[in-house]
């Protein structure tokens, strides 16, 4: 009886502990983030979570497992409870503030069982229903995931060669009135782009031309035709350096990863968008959109074309406001060498019949000699979107002109000829990487000689190449060539030995012709290096690769063979880069090894290359074959900072027998300033202390650095020993090092001396002219820093670098340090509306005010008189200064005259409203009375209660912000309290004494 009864407490207390644990760890469990290391206080067992910091969209992270929007799922908790059958989990979408997020919902299944005829059913391992005795087919379970799709080689077949075009036109649904509020599509530059994107591996891959006259966007968004953020991806942080990739091209790349299926079903029907932003993320300064459509004419595309209406001083007509176009353009090269060409376009049939003719001719740029020209009818025009289709034989001369990027593209009405856009041929618009690994072809070569190879188009369509080789005997006057593989007799197509230097070939190859693009873009082009005694010593076929993550890096790292036990000739190639939301992306390319053993890559860092440093060890993934492209989520702000300063090796082991096989040490991994933290330990020091001698940051209580041979203190300056004109500081633990630039000089004639010796900056002293033999080392000491007599240089203020805003001088006489500030000029315009130019500015200045050119109407008094002329005599400007007027930049405004000014990263300010008066220039912000903002808040209550009917809005866009921005005053909530308790304190009037 006792053990009967101890089993039966033991299992009690087992049960409910295990319901506690439960919904402990569903409660954690629940909520999706962006990253891992998010934390909740307080947090209470809840299914759904609301993580309002929670940034990542697309997928749900349940554990330490990422799951598609749409999938479920069993949940697992792990050892000792396993996966519990009855619990349900599903990542469902939820919209918040137009954005679509991805949540994690658990709900128990074993309600919904079905209930059984039996007197004694049984339970079946891994389901959560019981069934029958001899029944067990007739039973069905509940659906356990979604339903099987097509096969993953069937859909990327399906949804290749994607293209968009983004102009002000395309842009016109963002005006909608659901969702027009975060945007803002005012293009007064006519702002064009053209886009292209593959979808591989559930990844969508996109790359854009953009017109030269607008920066870099700050953001791209996929939205649906609800008008619903599917997915934003910040394309530009201000602490980030631009890829060298899309510094050369001009382009802008990036990748969507792991697309949910029910997202790749709107991109294969074509209902999903593209937006490129501009400007702050909570005010845009443009927004330019497009339709995601397919464009058969992709498969075969070789050159891109944008297509922009010419600017006469940045202004452009006022008909083809809006107007642009892209083209897609293919060739074939042989007897009988042809163009073929797929324009997408509008704005060209303004005003124009129902059959608008089109001419379309080709130009050399430079002597402006015409290709081919012909004239296509394009029937019914459409406002947004026209495609044209044209073909036309050419010279090969022709042909070689336009692979050399030497050819314009013009499309214009026949009947206006002013009405066109045009544009040069450039290389296609994919972001694209060719890359390869070099290695022996035969199994009997004895060389040891391996090496990588990796090579991009440029913006002038030159072939820009990168070799670099390992144990590469140059005494064999080694060669270098280009190969056609896709050919029986292969021949060389160009030879680049003459670029050959210390075992490495870096160059560009300029005239390129279709006998070198065409086996390129087909996967076809090999690089063979060959010495006397060997025709093929190492040899490798350039693979195309889109552009993203780990291949954005600026270079990949060789990997060598280590043990002798290791295939003679296997080498690698890796590719290594932390994206900006933190994340470690690598990818892995190895030559002819066994498909079926299985590898494991790890991760070694050690503070510095030294005897018996400290090594760390860390498994980043298990895989098999020849290629690999992962990525690492999680890692803490330390772990990162280890990849920019310590000394870091991948290294590939098999892992049935535990064999190095390959191994090649990082360059330094470039970290976004936004995934560091102050205080992180990245050189780390061994030492005896105990793990308790740390701050709750783990940061040391005695931080050293390691550069140049020697440890410095915390906080400690020096001179970069490596690099003598820059400065370097021990700062948290990492060493930082900043190029030292130096001051603008106004000197007198002959009074400028170039810098000397061991000198970085001129100076302007003068020291013959004083008696002072210059000779003589003089100078000024600053701290442990000695600077020569008449020098000038910005103080260098760690963690910050250089302080540009202040100019130190040592005089030349008294040797004394002088270091005045920056002193800014008194502001004309309100406070309110003066901006830095840059962070680096030291002075804020006054919005540059342009007039918006408008339709000038007899009919409409209050057109002219918006933004400053008006109607009557023409005055000069002289006379209107004369009379009280004020200028800003070209704008001349009357006295007494009153507008709203246009800033160019904001469009108009409706809400501002600025004054001239005697000369001087006074700008307000418009206020709203509390009267007004309390008749919108009735509104508003009475718009909740009956949300069926339409009800106009009291308040203008203005009075609305400002409303908003006064309900949210900090003590406006006090207020109403103390008011309701003063009500519940006073008595009722039906109360007795």
């Amino acid at each position: 009886m006792t053990t009967k009864m101890t089993s039966t407490t033991r299992y009690r207390i087992l049960a409910a502990v295990s319901i506690i644990i439960w919904f402990g760890l569903l409660a954690s469990l629940s909520t999706v983030t962006a990253s891992p290391n998010i934390r909740r206080r307080h947090s209470e067992p809840r299914l759904i979570a609301d993580d309002e910091k929670d940034k990542k969209g697309a997928e749900c992270l349940f554990g330490k497992t990422l799951r598609e929007l749409g999938s479920k799922w069993y949940a697992d908790l792990g050892p000792p409870f396993g996966v519990m059958y009855c619990i349900m989990c599903e990542c469902v979408p939820v919209t918040k503030r137009r954005r679509i997020v991805a949540r994690v919902q658990c709900r128990n299944i074993k309600s919904e069982c079905p209930k059984l005829d039996c007197d004694e059913p049984i339970q079946v391992p891994g389901k959560c229903c019981k069934v029958c005795p001899g029944k067990t087919s007739d039973q069905q379970e509940l659906a356990q995931d979604v339903p099987a799709q097509q096969t993953q080689e069937e859909e990327e077949k399906n949804m290749k060669h994607f293209g968009a075009l983004l102009t002000t036109r395309t842009s016109y649904f963002l005006n909608r009135e659901e969702i027009k509020t975060p945007y803002v599509t005012n293009n007064p530059l006519n702002i064009i782009a053209t886009g292209r994107f593959t979808f591989q591996k559930k990844n969508l891959y996109f790359s854009f031309y953009i017109s030269e006259r607008a920066t870099r966007p700050r953001a791209i968004q996929f939205i649906d035709e609800t008008g619903h953020i599917l997915e934003e991806i910040i394309l530009v942080q201000s602490s980030n350096i631009f890829s060298v990739y899309q510094n050369a091209t001009g382009k802008v790349c990036g990748v969507w990863r792991r697309v949910p299926r029910e997202y790749r079903r709107q991109l294969r029907d074509e209902q999903m968008s593209i937006v490129l932003l501009w400007g702050g993320k909570t005010q845009a300064e443009l927004a330019l959109a497009g339709k995601i459509s397919k464009y058969p004419a992709l498969s075969t595309e070789l050159f891109t074309s944008l297509l922009e209406a010419p600017s006469d001083k940045g202004v452009v007509l006022k008909e083809l406001s809006g107007a642009g176009g892209t083209a897609v353009v293919s060739t074939s090269s042989g007897s009988t060498s042809s163009i073929h060409l797929t324009l997408v376009l509008n704005g060209l049939f303004h005003n124009e019949s129902a059959d608008v003719p089109l001419n379309i001719r080709l130009e050399i740029a430079d002597k402006k000699q015409k290709v081919l020209q012909d004239t296509i009818v394009v029937k019914k025009s459409n406002y947004d979107y026209n495609v044209i289709e044209f073909s036309s034989p050419v010279t090969t001369q022709d042909l070689r002109s336009l692979t050399r990027g030497k050819l314009n593209l013009i499309v214009e009405s026949r009947k206006r000829p002013e009405i066109r856009i045009q544009g040069p041929i450039l290389t296609r618009a994919t972001c694209e990487v060719y890359q390869t690994v070099l290695a022996p072809t035969s199994t009997e070569s004895k060389t040891t000689s391996s090496g990588l190879a990796w090579a991009y188009m440029n913006r002038d369509g030159a072939l820009v190449y990168n070799i670099h080789t390992d144990d590469l005997k140059l005494q064999e006057s080694p060669l270098i060539t280009l190969v056609d593989d896709s050919v029986k007799r292969k021949t060389d197509l160009e030879d680049l030995t003459p670029s050959l230097s210390f075992n490495n070939a870096v160059g560009v190859l300029d005239k390129l012709g279709p006998r070198v693009l065409e086996p390129l873009y087909g996967n076809n082009l090999a690089i063979n290096i060959a010495t006397e005694n060997e025709q093929n010593l190492i040899r490798g076929r350039l693979i195309g690769r889109q552009l993203a993550d780990a291949r954005d890096s600026g270079e990949p790292i060789i990997l060598k063979r280590l043990d002798s036990n290791a295939p003679a000739h296997l080498v690698g190639m890796a590719w290594v880069a932390v994206d900006n939301e933190c994340t470690l992306h690598y990818e892995i390319t190895l030559n002819s090894y066994n498909a079926q053993q299985g590898l494991e890559l790890y991760l070694e860092d050690k503070p510095l290359e030294a005897p018996n440093a400290p090594v760390t060890t860390k498994i980043l993934e298990e895989f098999k074959g020849e290629y690999l492209e992962g990525f690492l989520m999680g890692m803490s702000p330390r772990e990162l900072s280890k990849l920019e300063s310590d000394v870091c090796y991948l290294q590939i082991k098999s892992k049935e027998s535990g064999t190095h096989l390959l191994k090649g040490k990082l360059k330094s991994v470039k970290i976004p300033n936004q995934c560091m933290m102050p205080g992180v330990d990245s050189n780390r020091i061994p030492s005896d202390s105990s793990p308790n001698d740390h701050t709750d940051n783990n940061v040391p209580l005695d931080p050293k650095c390691y550069h140049s041979g020697r440890f410095y203190d915390e906080g400690e300056q020096w001179q970069n020993g490596m690099e003598t004109c820059s400065m370097c500081a021990c700062i948290y633990g990492r060493v930082k090092c900043d190029k030292l630039e130096c001051p603008p000089l106004e000197c007198k004639d002959g009074e400028l001396r170039p810098a000397r010796k061991g000198e970085c900056c001129p100076s302007c002293s003068s020291l013959k002219d004083m008696g002072i033999d210059s000779n003589v080392t003089r100078g000024c000491r600053l701290g442990d820093q000695f600077h020569p007599a008449g020098s000038s240089w910005y103080p260098y203020l760690p963690p910050n670098g250089f302080d540009r805003c202040a100019t130190c001088t040592c005089n030349p006489i008294t040797l004394e340090v002088k270091c005045p500030r920056v002193q800014c000029p008194p502001l004309t315009c309100s406070e309110k509306i003066a901006y830095r130019p840059s962070k680096s500015a030291c002075c804020r200045k006054c919005p540059e005010i342009k007039e918006v050119p408008v339709e000038k109407k007899a009919h409409d008094p209050e057109l002219m008189g918006d933004q400053g002329s008006k109607r009557g005599t023409i005055k000069s400007t002289e006379e209107i200064l004369a009379n009280g007027g004020c200028k800003i930049a070209t704008t001349v405004h009357e006295n007494g005259h009153e507008w709203h000014p246009i800033l160019p990263s904001h469009g108009e300010q409706k809400c501002v409203k600025c004054r001239c008066k005697d000369s001087t220039i006074k700008c307000d912000r418009k206020r709203c009375a509390r009267s007004v903002c309390n008749k919108s808040a009735a509104r508003n209550r009475l718009n909740a209660l009956l949300p069926g009917q339409h009800q106009e809005s009291t308040v203008d866009d203005c009075c609305s912000a400002h409303c908003r921005r006064s309900r949210r005053h900090p003590n406006q909530k006090q207020r109403m309290q103390r008011e309701r308790n003063e009500r519940q304190q006073k008595p009722s009037g039906n109360s007795k004494s």
